[in-house]
């Protein structure tokens, strides 16, 4: 089994949920990227602004190093949006494996304006549209529809980790 897998999408998409759901069916233990950011990037995305990259790196690299500590393996929740940012989490940790929860902008802006208590504003959905890469050729990885069931993504995630 893969052992080191990033949940990916941009915000609202499930990478929390799916993540636990994955966590519970394999055994891994799953971190929300969320909680690794600091201070200073959950103040400005409050606020209302998006992150650059100089925001992102110190935090992607945080991530990479988390599951490169994770020798039995681990699961994160973490935008990951450009390919940029990917290599970063690979740089520390290579044999990571991404599973894109991709959503149409309608269902995510619906889904994002029933949330409540979460520092991301609906706001800020199209600068993450706009930053969003989807894998490349040579990123090892799968993309899951989120119109499916959380329970259905993470059945199909955990099937993928098996190859």
């Amino acid at each position: 089994m893969r052992k080191h897998v990033v949940i990916m999408g941009v915000s609202s998409c499930g990478k929390s949920t799916v993540g636990e759901l994955l966590a519970q069916r394999t055994g891994l233990p799953f971190r929300d990227g969320d909680d690794m950011h600091p201070k200073t990037n959950i103040e400005k995305m409050s606020s209302g602004q998006a992150l650059d990259d100089d925001d992102r790196k110190p935090w992607l690299e945080s991530i990479g190093r988390f599951l490169a500590d994770q020798d039995a393996g681990a699961i994160v929740g973490c935008s990951a949006l450009k390919r940029s940012y990917r290599d970063i989490i690979r740089a520390a940790a290579p044999d990571t494996v991404f599973v894109h929860l991709h959503g149409s902008y309608d269902l995510l802006k619906e889904r994002m304006s029933q949330r409540s208590g979460h520092f991301m504003p609906i706001s800020l959905l199209d600068s993450q549209f706009e930053t969003l890469e989807e894998l490349q050729p040579g990123e090892a990885g799968i993309v899951l529809d989120v119109s499916a069931a959380p329970e259905e993504l993470a059945a199909a995630a955990a099937e993928y980790l098996q190859v």
